[in-house]
């Protein structure tokens, strides 16, 4: 049964439809999938009104209660009615935690969990098109970075009732691998920390004491953990944020100031570290995050292997070493409390050699469905020549490749990056 609320001059409707565990096997276990409906309460009886469906980042990054009506979400309700998806694992649709398991055998767990990539994830946004709009209806898709990835593999299965797509920062490199991949955005995160560096030098040397103490100490949060130089050093995903490096800034000068006055790290960098590993409840992220960029072959840590390979990373590297990027890495899994009872599946999975493709290139390249959307110039999380590269096989795609935002633009700026994208989708829906 829907439930339905207003919230700040909209109305916001949710529903829940039972789908297959596997979609290959229709008639074995189910989940349940939960997707919210918000309209602008101006236009909640308008029902010619197109929808669109959110993929959210990721992967499993859940969807939060739309609390408010602006940023991103107001633009969005301007023109659609917006079908929030918690995608599979996440927020309200038969969620995953790491400490309540559904299998306990990890072997059993993996086969469980290999249906949780974007295949699955876009038959469970397909049916509720068709359950609450009706299978002939057609709509549109907006994809944010993991959910980019999203819509290619809608676009390469069911494109038939896809009216439009935007995608944000998602173009997902679906001519590669995922060890080529890890390999390049390295190498790009490279440039990222010599460019960060070279902005605020006096932080080489503060970087340099807090590794060599971490690495010598027996550095503890507020629960008893231990902080490695490894795990501080994960604090470069930030560096992917529109004013990130400003922020990592400002972290490591109060770490370097808590370690001179307390000789700790305060509670307040703790908690920054301890951000990066948000994941640690979200099994999906954990465990999935390099599959989600595999066609075929096993991942088997190319993140790590990749920051091994590359001595700039190395925690002893001279004159300091680099942050690392958005990336899982296995001695997270001992490491992290939280994250340990997710340890042998990821390894499980890690070897997984057959994932099914998640990308129809052929399909791709004789795309009818009018593409738009953004490429970030320094994007971290998304490599931009690859990211390019699809863009160019893509059939009727329009780019906006720009170097004013980071990966986030369009929860930065929203009315902007929303009025362009709008913009170049009408005109590309027009041309036919």
């Amino acid at each position: 049964m829907a439930s339905r609320v207003a919230v700040d001059r909209m109305v916001v409707t949710g529903h829940r439809i039972d789908v297959p565990l596997d979609w290959n096997e229709p008639s074995g276990p189910t989940l349940s999938v939960h997707a919210r409906e918000v309209v602008a309460a101006e236009h909640a009886g308008d029902a010619s009104r197109p929808a669109i469906v959110w993929f959210q980042g990721g992967p499993g990054h859940e969807v939060a209660f739309p609390d408010h009506r602006g940023s991103w979400l107001e633009q969005l309700l301007t023109r659609y009615r917006v079908l929030l998806l918690d995608q599979r694992g996440t927020g309200m649709s038969t969620p995953l935690e790491a400490r309540s398991l559904p299998v306990s055998d990890p072997v059993a767990l993996g086969d469980y969990l290999r249906n949780f990539r974007q295949d699955s994830i876009v038959r469970d946004a397909d049916r509720f098109r068709t359950t609450l709009y009706g299978k002939d209806t057609d709509w549109y898709i907006f994809g944010q970075s993991f959910g980019g990835f999203c819509s290619l593999t809608y676009l390469s299965t069911l494109p038939e009732h896809v009216r439009g797509v935007i995608i944000t920062g998602g173009f997902a490199p679906v001519l590669h691998e995922t060890e080529e991949i890890c390999t390049r955005l390295f190498n790009h995160v490279a440039t990222r920390n010599a460019e960060y560096y070279a902005r605020f030098p006096g932080d080489a040397a503060r970087v340099r004491r807090i590794v060599d103490r971490l690495e010598s100490g027996n550095e503890v949060d507020g629960h008893g953990q231990r902080l490695s130089a490894r795990r501080f050093l994960m604090l470069g995903v930030k560096l992917g944020l529109q004013h990130g490096a400003a922020e990592l800034h400002g972290i490591i000068e109060r770490a370097d100031n808590d370690l001179e006055q307390l000789h700790v790290l305060s509670g307040v960098v703790h908690a920054h570290v301890a951000g990066t590993m948000s994941p640690a409840t979200n099994p999906i992220y954990t465990v999935l995050h390099e599959a989600a960029y595999s066609n075929g072959t096993a991942t088997r840590w190319a993140a790590e292997r990749a920051r091994l390979a590359d001595p700039r990373y190395a925690v002893d590297a001279q004159p300091v070493p680099y942050f690392t990027g958005e990336a899982v890495f296995p001695w997270m899994l001992d490491e992290v409390r939280e994250l340990q009872p997710l340890r042998d599946v990821a390894n499980v999975l890690a070897e997984h050699d057959g994932w099914p493709a998640l990308y129809d290139i052929p399909r791709l390249r004789a795309n009818k469905v009018p593409v738009v959307g953004t490429v970030y110039w320094d994007d971290e999380y998304v490599e931009r020549t690859m990211a390019l590269e699809t863009v160019s096989l893509l059939g009727n795609c329009r780019p906006w490749i720009t170097n004013e935002y980071e990966h986030g633009a369009y929860r930065v700026d929203p009315a902007r990056v929303a009025g362009r994208l709008f913009s170049m989708l009408d005109d590309l829906t027009a041309r036919g």
